[in-house]
């Protein structure tokens, strides 16, 4: 048996098992993997083994693909094992024994040649017992005590990811998963904090794991269709040595919050007190669960709170105070009439009494960061009500609100701005309305707002649609002025790869361009291998009316032109996969489907070519050079029709 079939033998014994290949003859039989190795491996067998943990978001390859793919040895000293590599010499998977052993102790996965996620068995037994994420995917690493392939403890996790797995724990009523995100006694103790408020969080962690399969199953917000879509706080808060017995600096968010989305509708959960331990953020207690699929809502802090507790001078309260905690019962009481009432008047009167508890728990709260937490939450809740329908008078409540809290300080301003001009914008998008005009409108608004806030990460956002209006008036230049102020002016962030992808969709008018994803079913794709026939690429969402109509027009344009061999291929930017899934199985398009997470606003298949609308239609032809890119399909039969001749 050669080296390079021994350590195939050691992969398969961990990744055979998430593979589901164990029983299929593919490796052979037993507890832990194949007994026998007949044969050396091929890249095809190599290309089925998967990551233990689920949804990693790694590169697969097709059929036609993986028989160019090759098997080649590790170049790294100290270590042997082999790589999968791509016809274009992208690295695909590595499994490598680092420790010299003969038994493989690292099974690497990547995506465009980026190591993205890895399975490691650090005491060299043949099982895994770490996960990790890297590169684009995040940075969790987890910890395997028993080696049943589930994570017992993060070893490193940020605030984000924390947010993310407290979702996916909700959405699976999985102790076990929200568990391992709770700080233990022993680490708290560790991190430096005194005894007596170790003891105290240590004892409302053991609590708030007693009581999440209960709550779980009792809460109806978050199903299997809720998807995490990001993190939101206040800015950590530090509780300097020496607060309560403490021995170090404590790092710590209050009233975090993630938002998620169910079924096309946007929520939020207050998931409370955050606290950074190591390399890893933990919470401290589950979310309030209200009773039958009620809201789920939590408030008040461990940390930062008035001294003495309770009623404090000037009429204020404390966060966690009696008064404050009043309040956040009455939101939940209107919140539960909300989600029951049908009646339109009674909705608009609910929602401005929901304002108004949420202006006295802003007064009530002494903490600038929740009063910070609270502000937001009015200005995000009121606009959504307004711009559904079920607070006519919101716009007014959120202009007087701006007038009220814009003044306290300039970031909170500038969102505070921002927010209300999208809500009057979309109030002004009436039936009857002068569509032009209003965008006129829309526009100056914005230029004059990116002039007041020229740092605020709203900018970004305004300047983006700048651009976008600029190419609607088929502007290129004025587009991509802004497009490039974005990447000057807010590099590393999502805006930024916006901008980026539209310089490059701008700029490739008649130039070689590539399209790279994954495809609905799990299979790579490039646009390059489409090299000899004209790509319609259509990006699409299963919520966008336009986009229906226009693949209307694609199948028929398929038909007429299909003596060229006319390729479709469409791109989802649903935020959700069942969503994208379920939209293609009900209307049945004959063409490879792309999807990747993210939504419109992230995800890497939107950034590529900086798509901000929908639909959004780009024309390359048989050379593989972009033609254009057009707002509706029916504007391709011209370039169609020219390359036909």
């Amino acid at each position: 048996m050669s080296k390079r079939q021994q350590l195939f033998k050691q992969i398969s014994r961990v990744s055979a098992l998430s593979a589901g290949l164990l029983g299929t003859g593919l490796f052979g039989t037993g507890a832990l993997g194949p007994t026998t190795a007949s044969a050396a491996p091929t890249v095809e067998q190599a290309l089925q083994l998967k990551p233990i943990q689920p949804n990693v978001n790694f590169q697969t390859v097709d059929e036609a693909e993986a028989a160019n793919c090759k098997l080649q040895d590790i170049d790294r000293e100290g270590w042997a094992g082999w790589e999968v590599v791509s016809p274009d010499g992208q690295i695909l998977r590595r499994f490598a024994d680092t420790n010299g052993d003969s038994r493989v102790d690292l099974w690497c996965y990547y995506r465009y040649g980026v190591e993205v996620y890895r399975d490691v068995d650090a005491d060299f037994n043949g099982k895994a017992d770490q996960y990790r994420w890297l590169g684009t995917e995040g940075i969790r690493w987890g910890l395997d005590d028993n080696e049943d392939m589930t994570i017992d403890r993060w070893k490193q996790i940020s605030a984000e990811e924390v947010t993310a797995e407290l979702i996916a724990a909700l959405a699976a009523a999985d102790a076990k998963r929200f568990t391992a995100l709770l700080a233990t006694e022993k680490e708290l103790s560790a991190s430096g904090l005194g005894k007596a408020k170790a003891r105290d969080l240590a004892e409302k962690a053991s609590l708030a794991a007693r009581r999440f399969a209960k709550q779980a199953a009792a809460q109806k917000t978050i199903g299997p269709k809720t998807g995490w879509l990001q993190f939101a706080a206040s800015p950590p808060g530090v509780v300097p040595a020496g607060t309560d017995g403490s021995t170090a600096d404590i790092i710590v968010y209050e009233n975090a919050v993630a938002m998620f989305e169910n079924g096309g509708e946007s929520g939020q959960l207050i998931v409370g007190t955050m606290i950074k331990i190591g390399d890893a953020w933990r919470l401290i207690d589950s979310p309030s669960l209200g009773e039958s699929g009620d809201a789920i809502v939590q408030s008040g802090g461990h940390f930062f709170q008035a001294s003495g507790g309770g009623e404090v001078t000037a009429g204020k309260v404390a966060t966690s105070g009696p008064a404050m905690q009043k309040m956040v019962t009455a939101l939940e009481a209107i919140d539960r009439r909300l989600a029951a009432e049908k009646d339109a008047k009674a909705i608009a009167t609910l929602n401005a009494r929901r304002a108004d508890v949420v202006e006295e728990l802003i007064a009530a709260s002494v903490d600038a960061a929740d009063k910070d937490m609270w502000t937001r939450q009015l200005i995000d809740t009121v606009g959504f009500a307004m711009q559904s329908g079920s607070y006519p008078d919101g716009l007014k409540r959120l202009k007087a609100a701006r007038a009220k809290y814009a003044g306290r300080d300039r970031q909170l301003a500038s969102y505070i701005d921002f927010q209300v001009l999208g809500t009057e914008y979309a109030s002004r998008l009436t039936p009857q309305a002068d569509s032009a005009k209003v965008q006129e409108w829309y526009l100056d608004q914005l230029t004059g707002f990116t002039e007041k806030y020229p740092q605020a990460a709203e900018s970004a956002q305004a300047m983006l649609q700048l651009a976008l209006g600029k190419e609607f008036e088929n502007d290129e230049k004025e587009a991509l002025g802004y497009y490039r102020q974005v990447v000057k002016s807010f590099p590393g962030t999502t805006a930024a790869g916006k901008a980026e992808g539209a310089i490059r969709r701008l700029d490739s008018i008649g130039k070689p361009v590539d399209l790279q994803g994954t495809s609905l079913d799990g299979k790579s794709f490039r646009l390059a291998a489409l090299r000899g026939r004209p790509v319609i690429i259509q990006y699409w969402a299963s919520w966008c009316e336009p986009c229906k109509e226009d693949m209307k027009q694609l199948r028929r344009l398929k038909a007429q032109y299909s003596k060229s061999d006319l390729e479709i291929v469409g791109v989802s930017i649903d935020s959700n996969r069942a969503d994208a899934e379920g939209f293609v199985r009900a209307n049945q398009m004959p063409w490879i489907q792309l999807f990747e997470e993210g939504g419109l606003d992230a995800s890497p298949l939107a950034q590529q070519f900086g798509v901000q609308t929908l639909p959004t239609t780009l024309l390359v032809d048989s050379r593989g050079r972009l033609v254009g890119h057009y707002v509706t399909a029916g504007e391709l039969t011209a370039d169609l029709e020219k390359m036909s001749r």
